[in-house]
This record gives structure tokens, C-alpha cells and sequence, in this order.
């Protein structure tokens, strides 16, 4: 038995979660409403507590790797609708900077041109300094997908540390051309 699929989903109050047809979970709460269609063949149960259990119909291959993946997904949609989601990026580089103009991230990052990412309705960006951009939202694949385009506008380089990177993580620095004699 999947260890994650078999764990439950507490459904927190004010967040409704209803089941529709072929499996369409739409969950409702203080963020935002999420709507995603889950595998068919897994079967979405509450119990009277407001308590969510996925079970799958038998230990095929297929179906056990489907179990675990399905709780995630309900739990990620529970979780966004009440706490969100976000990612951090840092800018390093000199003239490296973000700021934001009404809806839209402007960035310069060492191009000819600056270069500016419109906000969705999905996603909100932050920018709490000139060298940080917080990019918040209600679905973490959206969130995740977001970040990484505007991290792919700059990624990190290995020489000088330059880019834009996640705030966790780190740069595996190298040596230059006269480190290797």
C-alpha cells in the first residue's frame, strides 16, 4: 500500500470539495477555487468527518503509481486554497534589478532591453527590493511553472554567480582560465 496515498486528507473548515463527474475535484476556499481532473479510476471517498481517502481498485502497477500522485494532488489543491503557494528568487549581478510597473515585472538583467513579464490572475508577483521577487499563487504547479520561466530569463552562471536563482538554492562555483595551470 502507498504510504502517501493512504494517508488522509483533513479538509480544514471554510474549504468545500466536491466530487464531480470523471473525477473532476473542485476545491473552494478563502484563496481561490481550483478545478482538476484526477485519474478515473481512483476513487475519491469522505468520510462523516470531512475527511478525504483515496482508494485505488487493486495493486496493478498502474494503480499503485497513480494512488500516491492523486492524494498529492488533492492535498496540494487543500493546501493552496488555504495557505497558497510561493517561491522566492534572488537577482545577483551588477545592474542586476526588478521592480514592478502596475501589473508587470520589469527586469533588467544585462540585455540591450528590459526585460517585462505581465502578472496572470493566477499568479501575483512581490517585489519587496530591487534584488528579490516573490511570485505567490493558489496552484503550486502554476507557481512552480511561473518561477521558473522568469528564472529562465537569467539563469545562474557558474564563473561569476550572476542570474536569477531560487532563494534555497546554491551555486556550484568554478574556477577560471587561471585556475587550471
Amino acid at each position: 500500500m502507498s504510504r502517501i496515498g493512504r494517508e488522509p486528507i483533513t479538509v480544514p473548515a471554510g474549504v468545500e470539495v466536491t466530487v464531480g463527474e470523471n473525477n473532476v475535484i473542485t476545491v473552494k476556499g478563502p484563496k481561490g477555487v481550483i478545478t482538476q481532473s484526477v485519474p478515473a479510476n481512483m476513487k475519491v471517498e469522505r468520510d462523516d468527518a470531512g475527511v478525504l481517502h483515496v482508494k485505488r481498485p487493486d495493486d496493478s502497477k498502474e494503480n499503485r503509481s497513480l494512488h500516491g500522485l492523486t492524494r498529492s494532488l488533492i492535498h496540494n489543491m487543500v493546501v493552496g486554497v488555504t495557505q497558497g503557494f510561493e517561491k522566492k528568487l534572488e537577482i545577483n549581478g551588477v545592474g542586476y534589478r526588478a521592480a514592478k510597473e502596475g501589473t508587470n515585472l520589469v527586469m533588467n538583467l544585462g540585455y540591450s532591453h528590459q526585460i517585462v513579464i505581465p502578472e496572470t490572475e493566477d499568479i501575483k508577483i512581490d517585489v519587496p527590493d530591487a534584488n528579490h521577487v516573490v511570485i505567490k499563487g493558489v496552484d503550486k504547479q502554476k507557481v512552480g511553472q511561473f518561477a521558473a520561466e522568469v528564472r529562465g530569463k537569467r539563469p545562474p552562471e557558474p564563473y561569476k554567480g550572476k542570474g536569477i536563482k531560487y532563494d534555497y538554492e546554491t551555486i556550484r562555483r568554478k574556477e577560471g582560465k587561471t585556475g587550471a595551470k
